[in-house]
This record gives C-alpha cells, structure tokens and sequence, in this order.
C-alpha cells in the first residue's frame, strides 16, 4: 500500500517547479562563476537555451554592465551580506535591453568556503508596480522603528489614526513629524483624499492666512483671480499645520474660528464656507510654555492637542541608528546607481555614538557625506564627517554645559527661596507649572524639612 508520503515531489523537483514557476530570473553560478542552473525566465531574459549557457562564465551570458565595473557576487563576499536591488540592464542575444534590479547572495558550505552564489534578477517595471502595492499595503512607508523608544509610538498609530481628532506632534526638529503625519493620514479613513501641509514658520501672517483660507479677486492689490486656500485643497482629506507654534496670535484666533465652525470666508468673501478636513500640528516648541507666556491661545491649544504624540530624539533610540543608516545607503544607491552594501562595525558604532543633535536629519547629511566618499562595497569608518568621528563633541558638549549651567542657576533660585516653588517662579519670572517642567527635566528634586527628596512631578 502507497502512503501518501510517496506522491510528494522529491526536494530537487519541487525546487525546479517552484523556479520554473517565478517571473524573475534566476541562475546558480559556481565558485569559479559559472553556470550551474538557469531558470526559464532567465533564460527567455537573454534569449538563450539551458544548452548554450550551462557551463560557462556568467558574464558572457548576462552581460551585465556591472560585471566590467564590480562584480555583484564579489562586492557579496567581500561584505558579508547579500546585495540587494541593484539596478543593471540584461542583454538578449538580439541586442534588446531590459532594466532590471539584480539582487546577489553567496554560497557557502558547512566550513564558510565559498561555493558559489545565486542571483535573480526582476523586470525593474514589474518591481516598480509592486512598490506601488506595498506603498498602498504598508502605509508606514518610510516611518522605520526597531527601538522601544520609538517603537510604541508606531504601535499606536492604527488605533488613533482612524479618528478624526486632532493630533498634535511634538518633538526636536528633524525627528520625523512629516513622516509620522503621513502615516497617520494614510491609516485614517482620509487616506485615499489629499494631505495638505503648511509650514507656519515660513510665512508671514499676511500671506499665511490668503494661503490658508484662500481669497478672491480684487481682495488686496495683486489678487487679479479667486485662488482656493489649502483648506479648500485638503477638502475630504487632512490638513498638517507643521510648526504651528510660529503662528502670530491674531492668526491663532482666525484659525481657532476655523477649528470651532469648520467654517471660514476667502479674503474678499462674506459668504462662509465649509470645509471637511481632519488636522494635524507639530511644533518643536514648547506649546504649554508659550500659553503661559501670552504667546499662543489656550484655547487654541485644546482645540489642536486632543491626542499627543512626542517624539524620541534619535540620541533615545539608538537601535533605530543602523536601520536607517542603512536604509538611507540603500535609498542613495537606487538614486545614485553606486552600491554601497553594508557598513563597517566599526562605522556603526562611531554612528551610535554621535549625539546627533540635528536626529534622523543629520543622520541622513552624514550618512550621503559617507556615501560619496566611499569607494568600495563598505562603508567604512574613515569615510565619515569629522565631526562624527570626535563623537559629536563639540555640539553634545555645548548642550550639556547649557545643561549644567541652567541645572546650578535653577537650583541657586530654589536654595535662595529655601525650595519653596512659587517664590523661586516669581523671583525667575516665569508661571509655577514652568518652573515645575524644567525641574523634571533637569532631574531636580527639593530637600523638605524632614531630610527627604521629592520628585517635582509629585509635589503638590
């Protein structure tokens, strides 16, 4: 009697049919570089029978312009990983070319020797439609988070994007608000609508309020036609107010009326009009602060900070380095067409240890310095800024002397009103509740009268 074990392919087989089933190519080369295997996409790419190609030398068959320059397998060895999405173009024995994204891994045995290596390659449109569908299938996009720190603000994101409430972002410049907000756009029920941003800080209120409600002919001098505000434009979709904590208060109240109503007039226009928009604010300011200030409407504050976001700094989410580190080479290398594989240990850790005070931003100034500087499959640590190479002294130790001088004058205030809060507030010039954040911040606790430290946030 047959069990059903005995109608299973044997392995060999059902790794011919799983080849001879895919749309890329594939061929299997040896450690000398020649021809193992080559499955029929492959084959049909340069026109070729399995006859004419078993065998030989793996450049005369797919004459990859790369093969001249730097050998993909090569460049795989000597780095250590794989090499991924090469841009190359595939010749047919009649002459045509196909764009395609190679991709190149070496074959070691049990000992690490070299044996050989196995390359596919991909029809670079085909690639660039199914870029298409993950974009649509992963609405993070280029939103990448490994660190705890940064991780569990990810995780949130699909529970709180799908409501219309205001989200407000917060955080040091060059942290990823932009991409934050684009990913809670596409997670929202808004996704397939626009996603309009305006950038507060770079325009004067005269000018903010035409760009954000729009205006009509003959409003102010120069207005010779209607133009539609970028309210109008991110009608059904989501408007990201990016550092909205730069908007002069007399704006602050028309937008407040905005938010209120969801209503607003065109300049020149006395009929209101409606406006579906779901928003988004970020700032890198201290929004609470300038309420105590006079600077920026408590009201208005509420109205855009139902949900709040803050955003580590990259220095707090040192596992997230090497990702994007890496991310970004490979991002320069499908502009650039130069492939850098991998970094060096070394590189990694003189990058985990800068302070980057400019974040994910500066990461990618170093990270593109590094890249036209290198030249070969690694990055190496020589390669980058100097600047990085001290360890980000210069900039970190700035920062960290603000730090300590803000920490001694804080605490000389404090000692002077013998801890009482309120006084030291007064005599500083600022609210209680200011005093109260700093003290948090700077790690400073208050001796009471029976010897104990208390944490400020505790204190009543």
């Amino acid at each position: 009697m047959r069990h059903a074990d005995d109608h299973r392919p044997h392995l060999s087989d059902l790794a011919d049919l799983m080849l001879g089933s895919t749309a890329d190519g594939v061929f299997a080369v040896d450690e000398h570089r020649r021809i193992l295997a080559m499955n029929p996409a492959a084959l049909a790419a340069v026109g070729r029978t399995e006859a004419e190609v078993l065998g030989r030398p793996c450049h005369e068959v797919l004459r990859f312009h790369i093969c001249r320059e730097q050998c993909a397998l090569r460049a795989a060895r000597d780095s250590g990983r794989p090499i991924a999405n090469l841009p190359v173009e595939v010749l047919h024995r009649d002459g045509r070319r196909t764009p395609t994204i190679l991709s190149s891994a070496v074959l070691r045995d049990a000992r690490g020797h070299d044996i050989g290596g196995v390359e596919t390659f991909r029809d670079l449109e085909a690639a660039v439609r199914a870029d298409a569908f993950d974009a649509r299938r992963n609405p993070l996009g280029e939103l990448l988070a490994v660190d705890p720190a940064m991780r569990g603000l990810v995780d949130l994101l699909p529970t709180i994007a799908p409501t219309d409430s205001a989200i407000l972002l917060t955080g040091e410049t060059g942290t990823g608000k932009n991409l934050v907000a684009r990913a809670i756009h596409a997670l929202s029920g808004r996704g397939d609508g626009p996603l309009v941003t305006v950038n507060c800080a770079a325009l004067p209120e005269s000018l903010l309020e035409s760009e954000l409600f729009g205006y009509r002919a003959g409003a102010f001098t120069g207005a010779e036609r209607d133009r539609a505000g970028r309210i109008a434009a991110a009608e059904g979709g989501t408007l990201f107010l990016d550092e909205i904590g730069d908007i002069p208060l007399p704006m602050q109240v028309k937008l407040l009326r905005f938010l209120q109503s969801k209503t607003y007039e065109p300049l020149g226009d006395v009929t209101p009009r409606r406006a579906d928009v779901r928003i988004l604010a970020a700032t890198h300011q201290d929004l609470q602060e300038l309420v105590e200030q006079g600077r920026f409407r408590q009201d208005l504050y509420y109205r855009i900070n139902v949900v709040n976001l803050p955003l580590p700094p990259l220095r707090d989410r040192p596992l997230d380095i090497p990702v994007l580190a890496h991310r970004f080479l490979e991002l320069l290398g499908s502009r650039r067409g130069k492939q850098v594989a991998s970094i060096a240990p070394d590189a990694l850790d003189a990058l985990v240890a800068h302070g980057f005070p400019g974040n994910v931003r500066e990461l990618e100034n170093v990270i593109e310095h590094a890249y036209v500087f290198c030249d070969g499959p690694v990055l190496l640590r020589r390669h980058l800024p100097e600047r990085v190479l001290r360890g980000g002294a210069a900039p970190r130790d700035a920062a960290d002397d603000l730090r300590r001088l803000e920490r001694r004058h804080l605490e000389a205030v404090l000692a002077r009103h013998d801890g009482h809060r309120g006084a030291a507030a007064e005599d500083l010039g600022i609210h209680r509740t200011t005093l109260l954040r700093r003290m948090k911040r700077l790690g400073i606790r208050t001796p009471e009268r029976d010897g104990r430290r208390r944490d400020p946030g505790s204190m009543r």
